[in-house]
């Protein structure tokens, strides 16, 4: 049992990489979150039931994709998008994340920020190593405000709420 407790998070790991890999994935890009969980999960702290639901929702979810379905959803770039903050996701320990965590949009596609969560929250982008840039950045959002953001160029956009630090998401803009 212990062997198996010691390969899931190296492969739970090993899969984000690869799915992140279009990214230019470094140790650094994988949110803490997630190598906190795996971490957790190998020392025991938290059971093999909520460590396999918390794979289950990345994957229903598309946040780890297991087969690659072409670009985008559904084979294609999505024009304009909303992105859902969900309840719960000021929650460091809750499995609330930005949905979809990461979105591929066109170029000069408009995505929406939706807070539909209890907490405020903000949308500040940050560039290839993690420090806060000037792209975008929200007011703070309550319950049901949202912020735009027109993308007028092709690259990847990270994102994190500056209230809630360890909630971030990725736009990728082709």
């Amino acid at each position: 049992m212990e062997d198996r407790k010691a390969i899931i998070p190296i492969v739970v790991l090993s899969i984000l990489l690869i799915s992140f890999s279009v990214n230019f994935v470094s140790a650094e890009s994988i949110p803490n979150w997630i190598k906190d969980v795996a971490l957790m999960y190998g020392q025991g702290d938290i059971p093999e039931t909520e460590f396999l639901n918390m794979i289950k929702f990345l994957v229903e979810n598309e946040i780890i994709v297991l087969e690659n379905k072409g670009e985008g959803y559904g084979g294609k770039l999505v024009a304009d998008a909303t992105i859902i903050i969900p309840n719960g996701n000021f929650d460091i320990s809750g499995s609330s994340f930005y949905l979809p965590l990461n979105l591929e949009i066109s170029t000069g596609a408009t995505v929406t920020w939706a807070n539909e969560d209890t907490v405020p929250h903000t949308i500040q982008s940050q560039d290839e190593f993690g420090k806060v840039s000037a792209i975008f950045n929200s007011a703070s959002l309550d319950t049901g405000d949202r912020f735009e953001f027109t993308f007028e160029e092709s690259g990847v956009y990270n994102y994190f709420c500056s209230f809630h630090p360890w909630r971030v998401g990725v736009v990728t803009v082709k």
